[in-house]
């Protein structure tokens, strides 16, 4: 009922996950994402797979090690599906033999694609080919590009209803965040989140605390005029802000 893109910037090192479902608040339960690999877990999801996987894998445990451990004690392992990437790039995916058809992963270099309740397997197919193509893109263009094409090859076979973009840089807590629960088109409304996260808060996820420097940049006025910059640029080219937010008077 879902498909997935766990993909690594080989430029920044940074590592995401995008997925896309009919199913409420996918990215609730779908992507978990450390400091150096990550794991989708999907189909009839057991988030444990998720939350134990990431927690081994960030500990060195080879990927292929920790997948089959999972698969031979989840009694309900035939209907699960999860992929994984570790710290080196190298990708693992399990798909069930109960996992509802069409479903089926491909593996990559430093990225690799599942999905289950689809409309066929040009779905995996066409978002692995457009990550891989669309290297022209920065990372977060380029994985929604990849999901999009998954869903003009047909997606979901049941439908749409939410999706979820989190990219982390090398940090515990998300570099961005995106989730869309309920929605028509979720795909578009998180290129719109991505649009109104790139106005404001990418500027201050540039100079936020980390794990080698605990206070991060604590003087606001280079960030402040970096987007008083963008803002001004925006409007003399004649862009709206994408943002649905209000503000008193």
């Amino acid at each position: 009922m879902t498909y997935s893109l766990i993909a690594r910037d080989s430029t920044t090192g940074a590592l995401g996950i995008a997925v896309a479902s009919r199913f409420f608040a996918c990215g609730s339960l779908v992507p978990h994402i450390g400091h150096r690999t990550a794991v989708a877990t999907q189909a009839f999801v057991n988030p444990l797979w998720g939350v134990e996987g990431l927690q081994r894998l960030e500990a060195g445990d080879p990927a292929a090690e920790v997948l089959a451990d999972f698969v031979a004690r989840d009694g309900g392992q035939a209907q699960r599906q999860a992929h994984m990437l570790d710290a080196s790039g190298r990708g693992v995916a399990h798909t069930g033999a109960a996992c509802i058809a069409w479903a089926g992963h491909e593996l990559g270099e430093d990225y690799s694609v599942a999905g289950n309740m689809l409309t066929g397997p040009e779905v995996v197919a066409e978002t692995a080919r457009v990550w891989r193509e669309r290297d022209d893109l920065d990372f977060p263009e380029r994985m929604l590009a990849a999901m999009q094409a998954g869903e003009d090859a047909g997606g979901d076979r049941r439908g749409r209803q939410a999706a979820a973009l989190r990219i982390h840089r090398g940090e515990a807590y998300p570099w961005l965040d995106l989730r869309v629960d309920d929605h028509s088109d979720p795909l578009a409304e998180l290129r719109r989140l991505l649009a109104v996260a790139r106005e404001r808060l990418l500027f201050v996820a540039e100079i936020m605390p980390t794990a080698a420097n605990f206070s991060g940049a604590t003087d606001r006025a280079d960030i402040d005029r970096r987007i008083t910059e963008a803002e001004a640029a925006r409007a003399a080219a004649g862009r709206a802000t994408a943002s649905l937010a209000t503000t008193r008077e």
